[in-house]
């Protein structure tokens, strides 16, 4: 099958889907206080208006499974789902198989906003409108557009671009150490934002999150098809009638707005951008009209799995989720190196 014919096939599909309800069902049923997955998915289905179902389980049970476990998944199927979507949008526009979601210093810019957040004292990271959260997506936001500016200083190549993001990126770091250096006293909560977490206060980070997954979804689902035609070169797709300059600007504000967005609300995730879509890349095919939707699936129920190994692995202590997905994710960078190291740049 060729990148021009590839589709979406069933089976794939419903791989996908299959992963996705199994972290999910994990997810809910696995934790300090176990519970069946049967009753887990009973309490979901009394939850629905119009229906009612006898869980048996407890209030404290069900109150543990509605207003604790369910707003973590959906929020890990969010994060996960979005960065992963965006690191293969991010390898198409900029045609590097190494590119992520950060590559234009997005969280360099989350880290300081939320750190300048953090350090006066403005918030604690949870429940809607708190200001670590917005400085965090502000400053991702402004790190994309200073490497914009940067990048059309020194032409309008994709590696002008790519040059840029890495000195804004630098530059964004400095500044961040700077304000740690003056601030040691909150050294502790900093690092624990900045090494990641799904945490909730409710359904509140869910709810701030769709929004911009689903802007997300609906501009790069409709730009898999011009993707697949930037892989061959952009004389050639202009030869096809597109226009690889507009495509990639679309395609990259898209998936850098979902990133910004997943990082304000979870903290700096790592190496998911690129884990998720190589996997999917060997495994079903190279074709973006493939890769884009099966990275969304497969990146959710892959954070969701993290962040479960995340809680559960030292208990009662609980892991920064960066640090898993680090862990996972270093060997797996340097295979992806190794196996493309002729086609970089």
């Amino acid at each position: 099958m060729t990148i021009e014919t590839a589709r979406l096939q069933p089976g794939a599909l419903a791989a996908g889907v299959g992963a996705v309800l199994v972290a999910v069902v994990a997810g809910l049923t696995i934790g300090p206080v176990g519970i069946a997955p049967k009753s887990v998915l009973f309490a979901l289905l009394d939850a629905l208006p119009g229906i009612s179902v006898d869980s048996g389980l407890s209030g404290l049970h069900e109150a543990i499974v509605q207003e604790i476990r369910l707003p973590r998944v959906v929020l890990g199927l969010l994060v996960g789902a979005t960065l992963s979507m965006s690191g293969a949008a991010y390898q198409g526009a900029f045609r590097n198989p190494l590119a992520d979601p950060y590559l234009l210093g997005i969280a360099a810019g989350a880290g300081l906003g939320a750190t300048v957040a953090i350090t006066q004292n403005l918030g604690d990271g949870a429940g809607f409108g708190d200001p670590v959260p917005l400085a965090a997506f502000a400053g991702a936001l402004l790190a994309v557009v200073m490497s914009y500016g940067a990048g059309h200083i020194g032409g309008r190549s994709t590696a002008s671009l790519v040059l840029a993001g890495v000195a804004v990126a630098s530059f964004l770091t400095a500044c961040q150490t700077y304000v740690l250096q003056a601030n040691s006293d909150a050294f502790r909560e900093v690092y624990s934002w900045i090494l990641g977490r799904i945490a909730t206060s409710g359904w509140s980070e869910p709810v701030v999150m769709l929004p911009y997954f689903v802007l997300a979804v609906a501009v790069l689902l409709r730009y898999r098809r011009a993707l697949d035609i930037l892989a061959v070169g952009d004389e050639e797709a202009q030869a096809l009638g597109i226009n690889p300059r507009r495509v990639r600007i679309h395609v990259v504000i898209a998936a850098s707005l979902g990133a910004a967005a997943a990082v304000s609300v979870s903290g700096l995730i790592g190496f998911v951008g690129i884990i998720v879509p190589h996997v999917v890349r060997l495994a079903f095919g190279a074709s973006y009209r493939i890769l884009i939707p099966l990275s969304i699936l497969f990146g959710g129920a892959f954070m969701v799995l993290a962040d479960l190994a995340a809680r559960t692995l030292v208990e009662p202590a609980e892991l920064p989720i960066g640090v898993v997905t680090a862990f996972l994710g270093a060997p797996f960078f340097v295979i992806v190196l190794r196996s493309t190291r002729r086609e970089v740049w």
